[in-house]
């Protein structure tokens, strides 16, 4: 299970989520930009561990998806650039999620995703599983080492479970210096595999939500497979400035579908959904609904640079990322950030961003009932068109002993439409695509021990 969305450079909302193989690619690649330049700087630290730790909480506005992660990360220096990285973190999550469904002048009911019991939602509302519930543990390790003079090489494997997904992955990565070190070129590659074993059973795509206790259109686990290229290059262009530009290929085949996600089949002139009755005996749907359908493959593609310059102190940060991929999504995301010291010891860093995407091809509010049914579908507001800002500020405040703590808190906000021409009858005048706002609160403390 995962978060309800924000957008797709910060938390992740699929209880099927793809995990984020990115944040181990960077970690084998993107981060070997650096490296070579801190491990000199920290040569009078040598043999020490370095900690890094968070407790981060997200939550969503309207008692939705609330988060609560804790995270540990340490680092062993063996000398000479060599480095073993430990990164453990345990998350959970509790609220409601959008099921998919459209918004009704009447109560709805609906089977829940174990297929056990029902939940209801209100009239005039959209439908939201609140039923949502999960914990999720994730360990990394990654170690990096230099190859001869100029060569820098990394390597890790990632394990994470949750009640309903298992992650393995492993990653790869090689840096090479030129010019005096001023360029660096880096290559990534990453592999994972993903078990999803959803609540209930991976339903047929586009096959109808049953009764309670009858079960006949779902599967048991399914898988995925994920596949990471990375293409980077760092240059330094002044004294004070460095820029960084990334290429990332992403292949993902398997089962894609969120198992939790349905569509609601509506009336072609009302747009109002389809009603049922549940068998003499039975609780279960008042409505008709269909599980979701997503192609079996995925293929992405993004671009990503950023510059930091210094001004004799303070530190800007702007980066820019745009994605595509053969679902017909496109996104941008501008970022930036401006890091300004208070005193010898103290900074607080601004940060703004903007995020916006298109939807995909088989994002569809409703299904018509009476016409052909697509091949794929899905109501889920992640892939639909959206807009999304993010503002925030943190502190931070380095101690007399080598270390630094610091608070950061952000403030989400995401507003989307449903296509015009999917707009049917009466819910043109109801609330289809809802915002969503959440804020992010994060305390972080970084230290080192001999």
């Amino acid at each position: 299970m995962r978060l309800q969305l924000i957008d797709d450079t910060t938390m992740n909302d699929e209880r099927n989520n793809p995990k984020n193989i990115g944040a181990a690619l960077t970690a084998a690649s993107c981060a070997l930009l650096g490296t070579a330049v801190a491990a000199k700087a920290e040569a009078q630290e040598l043999h020490r561990w370095f900690f890094d730790t968070a407790l981060l909480y997200y939550g969503e506005s309207d008692d939705r998806v609330q988060d609560l992660s804790a995270t540990i990360g340490a680092t062993r220096d063996f000398g000479d650039e060599r480095s073993l990285g430990l990164t453990l973190t345990a998350d959970t999550l509790t609220g409601a999620s959008a099921s998919g469904a459209i918004a009704l002048d009447r109560p709805q009911t609906f089977t829940s995703p174990s297929g056990n019991a029902f939940y209801t939602t209100a009239a005039g509302e959209v439908p939201l599983d609140d039923t949502f519930l999960d914990t999720r543990f994730a360990l990394n390790v990654n170690w990096s080492q230099p190859l001869g003079r100029l060569y820098n090489v990394s390597g890790g494997v990632g394990f994470s479970t949750e009640y309903d997904y298992t992650h393995l992955g492993v990653n790869l990565g090689l840096s090479r210096d030129f010019d005096k070190r001023n360029t660096t070129l880096s290559v990534g590659l990453a592999y994972s595999q993903d078990d999803i074993d959803p609540v209930g059973g991976a339903p047929l795509p586009l096959s109808q939500m049953l009764d309670v206790g009858i079960q006949s259109n779902k599967l048991s686990t399914d898988s995925k497979d994920v596949i990471d290229l990375l293409f980077g290059v760092t240059q330094v262009l002044g004294r004070s400035t460095v820029m960084r530009v990334n290429y990332s290929y992403s292949q993902s085949s398997g089962y894609l579908n969120d198992p939790y996600k349905i569509l609601s089949v509506v009336d072609p002139v009302t747009g109002d959904t389809i009603t049922r009755v549940p068998t003499v005996g039975l609780s279960g749907p008042d409505g008709v609904y269909l599980y979701e359908s997503r192609p079996d493959s995925r293929a992405k593609q993004s671009l990503f640079s950023e510059v930091k310059h210094s001004f004799a102190g303070p530190v800007l940060h702007v980066s820019y990322r745009f994605m595509t991929d053969d679902w017909s999504i496109d996104s941008h995301t501008l970022e930036t950030r401006f890091r300004w010291p208070v005193g010898s010891s103290n900074f607080i860093e601004p940060q703004l961003r903007f995020y916006t995407q298109s939807e995909a091809e088989f994002y569809r509010s409703s299904l018509v009932s009476g016409r052909a049914l697509p091949e794929f579908a899905s109501a889920d507001f992640r892939l639909g068109q959206f807009d999304a800002t993010t503002i925030g500020i943190k502190f931070g405040h380095r101690t007399a002993g080598g270390g630094e703590w610091s608070t950061r808190l952000e403030y989400y906000q995401q507003s989307g439409d449903v296509p015009e021409e999917q707009i049917i009858g009466n819910q043109s005048g109801r609330e289809q695509y809802p915002d969503l706002s959440a804020v992010i609160l994060q305390f972080a403390y970084r230290f080192k021990l001999q």
